[in-house]
């Protein structure tokens, strides 16, 4: 049996406010190639698994950022996220309906 490719991911917190708000549900692809710009699902240091931008790649994984500063923890504060905690890329989002479309 295969892994699935696809998924859904909700959003907790408010870490990517105002591009995701909790409770958002995101179709995501598993073992996808993240770019700059891109919404990652990732295994965060000590943390639960979370919604961040892949802000650049750099040694080791990728630099990833809230978009919310202010309320979110990112790469500023446990350094980059290595390649195999790059669980999924976010494809779009497909809750609530009047908010839907593509990421990145």
């Amino acid at each position: 049996m295969r892994p699935p490719v696809f998924g859904v991911a909700v959003v907790h917190g408010i870490s990517m406010l105002p591009s995701l708000r909790p409770g958002d549900r995101l179709l995501i692809r598993y073992g996808a190639r993240p770019r700059p710009g891109h919404l990652v699902v990732v295994r965060l240091p000590n943390r639960p698994v979370g919604v961040k931008r892949a802000f650049q790649r750099v040694h080791g994984g990728w630099d990833v950022r809230s978009d919310n500063v202010a309320a979110g923890t990112d790469s500023r504060i446990f350094g980059p996220i290595p390649d195999d905690d790059v669980i999924a890329v976010v494809l779009s989002r497909v809750w609530p309906p009047q908010l839907m479309r593509r990421s990145g």
